[in-house]
């Protein structure tokens, strides 16, 4: 750590309670006050050395000489700057640190000690250090943490802005190019101790320099400021051009560390940050502030961050223009988020165990940003259950967020107090073409049936018509057709439907056999379509095709229902668990 060493004489002063005496053996002639201290001093080494001084003296003195009583309440630092005040006008050896320097040169300043008053005075040697303590990333952390203590003085004389653009140039610079001492909490390790390499009346600094790593190097040190000072740092960072992906990284870092309910939802393989006791209410004034800091850039911030701070602020009833933000930005890349993190406890007045109100705000969100920026995707079909796509990522985040929610339903459907037009809105949230598959919504649709066993038939058909029977696939078909709970206009619609598609699938293979039993085409070629060489296996399949359709019928007729566990369905879907149901493929969730 930098330090400068001035004067040469040894101590001269001691306390008694409250009151500093000087040892010089003359006898005091002015008493200043600061504060609950007194200082029992000599006019000549103040008004030699300080502007303030020597006119408030002048003005208090009486002509038979006796001692003046002065007051400086105002004295930027208080007594314990005036202390180290007093002592460079004696000339008694004092050390400027990145600590302290600050408030001495707000001092110096207020009590106009320029060199109009001696060659040397405390406002050049403050002003000097001040700059090499710019150039230090260490000691700027420093400098800038004890510019809280007098921050008017601070602005006016622009050491706040100073040391803030200084730490913004060297977060942004490359820090290979750099030897600055960083890298390891210089900020909460601080010391001033001493190394063989002081100068007396000059300035030093420690030998060793400690290299700094890696982007992320200066979020410890920076979680240590103030949240008006760490601010102003975040925005003079972000004008010279640091990547927002740091930036946000940064902030995530800092709210983890000032709101500590942050931490109780942090995971077994997350870092935990120690954290102060913090009240509620300053975790509510930091949360809001730290919301309006965030990059607003879409994907910039982790999903799953955001959902965590939208959790906490619902517990700590941060202002709703906050939990809209939050809402907002959200919505916008739902498709990066997980089943897991979409759970959130409900916090206000409703019954129903997950806050589903604010869930279908961020679908709806999702949905119009999705519209807006044109990206629908192109129609897609399905093939015995297998979704066709040429030329084009299956995954589309339309996709992505319509699984998602398909399975938000199934995990909030068991809740009894969850109203069926609730659970109809979120369902008919996402638009039909973003559905290539029905088996999720029919899922859902299946667990709200099986929960809520007193709705009424019409409302068992009005649900039913947020699924599309031909979109099922052969398993989910299989088993709706001998579902109890669904209702029976739904059962016939899907076994007509399966019994159109297994016509069509007869249909396809006549034509085949067809083209095998011409001589003239013995590669079965119309299209260039690769056929098998064999027509016996051709009219096998035939053959049993036209016996499930038969069965089919069958079951149409006499309405024969047998019951099927859903949990063997559900096993033959593939259904995910809820932690990682509706997670984007390769998508990885970030330390926060």
């Amino acid at each position: 750590m930098a330090f400068m060493r001035l004067g040469s004489k040894s101590e001269a002063f001691h306390r008694e309670g409250q009151t500093w005496l000087c040892t010089t053996g003359l006898v005091s002639d002015v008493t200043i006050e600061v504060g609950d201290m007194k200082f029992h001093l000599h006019k000549f080494p103040l008004l030699s050395r300080s502007g303030l001084l020597e006119k408030l003296i002048e003005e208090t003195s009486t002509d038979d000489g006796s001692s003046c009583v002065l007051s400086l309440d105002e004295i930027p630092g208080g007594g314990k700057t005036f202390e180290l005040v007093t002592k460079f006008c004696y000339g008694v050896k004092i050390e400027l640190t990145a600590f302290n320097v600050v408030s001495l040169r707000c001092a110096a300043e207020y009590l106009e000690m320029n060199d109009n008053y001696g060659e040397g005075n405390l406002v050049g040697l403050t002003e000097t250090f001040l700059n090499e303590v710019f150039g230090n990333w260490t000691d700027s952390i420093k400098a800038l943490q004890t510019c809280e203590e007098v921050i008017d003085y601070a602005e006016d004389l622009h050491i706040i802005s100073r040391c803030v653009d200084s730490l913004a140039l060297k977060a942004c610079a490359d820090p290979s190019l750099f030897n600055w001492p960083v890298g390891g909490g210089g900020a909460k390790n601080a010391t001033s101790g001493e190394d063989d390499s002081h100068l007396w009346n000059g300035i030093s600094a420690s030998a060793k320099m400690l290299q700094p790593t890696g982007e992320d190097w200066w979020f410890d040190d920076a979680s240590f400021l103030s949240l008006p000072l760490f601010k102003r740092l975040i925005t003079a960072i972000e004008t010279r051009g640091m990547k927002l992906e740091n930036i946000s990284m940064a902030v995530m870092y800092y709210t983890r560390k000032h709101v500590p309910l942050m931490n109780r939802q942090v995971n077994m393989d997350e870092q935990v940050i120690e954290t102060p006791n913090t009240s509620e209410a300053d975790q509510k004034a930091c949360l809001e502030e730290i919301i309006e800091l965030l990059p607003s850039k879409k994907g910039v911030n982790p999903t799953k961050f955001l959902l965590r701070l939208l959790q906490t602020s619902m517990v700590l009833h941060t202002s709703q223009t906050s939990r809209e933000n939050l809402e907002r930005q959200i919505g916008n890349q739902l498709d990066q988020a997980a089943l897991v993190d979409l759970l959130i406890p409900n916090m206000g007045y409703s019954e129903t165990l997950y806050d589903v109100e604010c869930v279908l705000r961020m679908i709806e969100q999702f949905v119009s940003s999705t519209e807006q920026a044109g990206l629908v995707p192109s129609p897609s079909i399905t093939e015995e259950g297998h979704l066709v796509k040429d030329g084009a990522d299956l995954l589309t985040p339309t996709m992505l967020v319509a699984t998602l929610v398909d399975g938000y339903l199934a995990e909030v459907a068991p809740d009894v107090n969850l109203k069926l037009a609730k659970f109809e809105a979120i369902a008919a949230a996402i638009p039909d073409y973003a559905r290539p598959l029905d088996d999720g919504v029919y899922h859902a649709i299946d667990v709200y049936l099986k929960a809520h066993p007193w709705i009424t038939d019409s409302e068992r058909e009005h649900i039913c018509r947020l699924m599309n029977c031909q979109k099922l696939s052969l398993e989910a078909s299989t088993h709706a057709a001998q579902n109890e709970r669904l209702p029976l206009r739904v059962i016939v619609q899907v076994l007509f439907f399966e019994q159109l598609r297994l016509r069509t699938s007869i249909s396809g293979w006549f034509f085949v056999s067809e083209n095998l039993d011409n001589p003239e085409n013995p590669n079965g070629g119309g299209n260039g379509v690769l056929l098998k060489p064999r027509g016996e296996n051709v009219r096998e399949r035939v053959s049993e095709l036209e016996k499930e359709c038969m069965n089919m019928k069958q079951e149409l007729q006499k309405l024969v229902r047998t019951k099927r566990s859903w949990k063997n369905f559900t096993r033959k879907l593939n259904f995910k668990k809820k932690s990682e149901c509706c997670k984007p493929k390769d998508q990885a969730t970030p330390a926060i």
